[in-house]
């Protein structure tokens, strides 16, 4: 009798287990038979599947229903600051009289500037700063070679203002790029477009436009 009271002891121990064991074998193993590709049960879905409404989405917890938000007014991102001088006749001479790049005239500043041309500006102006990349081709009016008349006498400030508002006071193909360039690789950027103004330039034994560049933006 005595073993028969153990033996009836363990087992009643033992059918929580077994319960368990089995709840979850049906559990995990119930896949859903109508869509092949479910993974069936999700355990904690909240761990890895984000609560947080998607950008773009229908937000019911503003009254305007969009997710995105407006950035506070007068806050600046991290890199940018606003142009200190105007989209006017005015301002476009106060920045070519005061705006200066504070970066050197280096190889080193050149050559960062060259990697930041070649991802926003080579399509329009072209390899060597002609107008003749590929999508200027086919604009109405190709962009003016950074030699040429109407460019190389661009200064520093000048150039700044193109990239903040577009091409002189909004009057041709090209849009502003304040969005897509920080205040650091657009001065990066304009020193190697000062080596473009100055391609071909012979005023060296070598005709080194790098070095005829950095003479001109001291």
């Amino acid at each position: 009798m005595k073993i028969k009271h153990n033996m009836l002891k363990m087992f009643m121990k033992m059918v929580p287990v077994l319960g368990a064991g089995i709840y979850f074998s049906l559990l995990f193993s119930s896949c859903t038979k109508n869509n092949p590709d479910s993974s069936g049960v999700e355990y904690m879905p909240d761990m890895y599947r984000s609560p947080s409404y998607e950008d773009n989405s229908v937000n019911p917890n503003f009254a305007d229903s969009m997710t995105d938000r407006r950035p506070v007014t007068g806050t600046v991102p991290v890199g940018f600051w606003p142009d200190p001088f105007p989209n006017t006749p005015d301002g476009w001479t106060a920045a070519r009289q005061y705006l200066k790049d504070p970066y050197p005239a280096t190889a080193e500043v050149q050559d960062q500037g060259k990697a930041i041309y070649g991802i926003y500006c080579v399509h329009c102006h072209g390899k060597e700063g002609e107008g003749d990349g590929p999508v200027g081709k086919k604009l109405p009016g190709p962009p003016p070679p950074y030699s040429g008349p109407q460019l190389k006498s661009y200064t520093e400030g000048e150039i700044y203002q193109v990239l903040e508002y577009g091409g002189a006071y909004g009057n041709n193909l090209m849009g502003s790029h304040a969005s897509q360039l920080t205040v650091d690789e657009r001065w990066k950027l304009i020193r190697y477009i000062q080596v473009l103004q100055h391609h071909g330039d012979n005023d060296n034994a070598g005709g080194n436009a790098t070095s005829a560049s950095a003479a001109a933006a001291k």
